[in-house]
């Protein structure tokens, strides 16, 4: 396993700007993403979500802060994986149930401390729970934007539910939990629970947004497919 923490230690402030991440593997794997997602606006969107969240700076932010380890997720699982699930939409109609818990699964097995702790210390693990991540939120996506006639849409709401009662559970916490943020957010002004709490808040409220986005596009696809019978 490869030690050591990905996208380097924790930034000062002053340095932040100039922390880009231009690390072959990652460059690889957003360049195989954008490859096999083809030629579309979605796909094209997702990639650009991709490369913010792993070659921007906001991948050494979230080396020091765990509110931007959040945003990290919440691009990755809200955002890239739907856009994703349209650029290679499902074929057929399947079921969202097993989908669901499998994302849902991994979003809440990578938050419990002990997880996030090693995968933030072994970059092996890291990318695992990456690509689990994003990969189980795919497949969520994929599955509930292929349900008929917009009836995806109960499904991305329990999406949203189970992240913002993560979100609430680690707001509400009375300690800090992790380990990888006991000391760096002191050098950004928080301490390490206010930005667990400013994570938990995040996960919690603004997080719901691309949900709502999704959300009206399925309820615009049932509109239409009423309007069409």
């Amino acid at each position: 396993m490869w030690e050591g923490i990905y996208c380097g230690p924790a930034p000062l402030p002053e340095d932040i700007l100039w922390r880009w991440n231009l690390d072959p593997w990652a460059l690889g794997v957003i360049a195989a993403v954008a490859l096999w997602s083809g030629r579309s606006r979605p796909g094209a969107a997702a990639v650009f979500v991709l490369a913010l969240a792993f070659l921007s700076p906001l991948c050494a932010l979230s080396s020091a802060l765990f509110s931007a380890r959040v945003v990290h997720h919440v691009l990755l699982v809200a955002v890239a994986a739907p856009l994703l699930a349209l650029a290679r939409p499902a074929r057929r109609q399947t079921g969202v149930g097993l989908p669901f818990l499998m994302a849902t699964g991994a979003l809440w097995l990578w938050h419990l401390p002990q997880a996030y702790d090693a995968a933030l210390s072994d970059m092996a693990l890291y990318w695992v729970m990456q690509g689990s991540l994003l990969g189980s939120a795919w497949m969520f996506w994929r599955a509930a934007f292929a349900q008929p006639e917009g009836s995806g849409l109960g499904w991305v709401f329990l999406g949203y539910v189970a992240m913002g009662m993560l979100g609430a559970l680690l707001t509400l916490a009375p300690a800090a939990l992790y380990a990888a943020h006991a000391s760096a957010p002191l050098l950004w002004g928080f301490t390490p629970l206010s930005d667990q709490q400013l994570g938990g808040l995040i996960m919690w409220m603004p997080a719901g947004l691309p949900f709502a986005v999704w959300g009206a596009m399925l309820a615009r696809r049932a509109w239409q497919s009423t309007e069409a019978a």
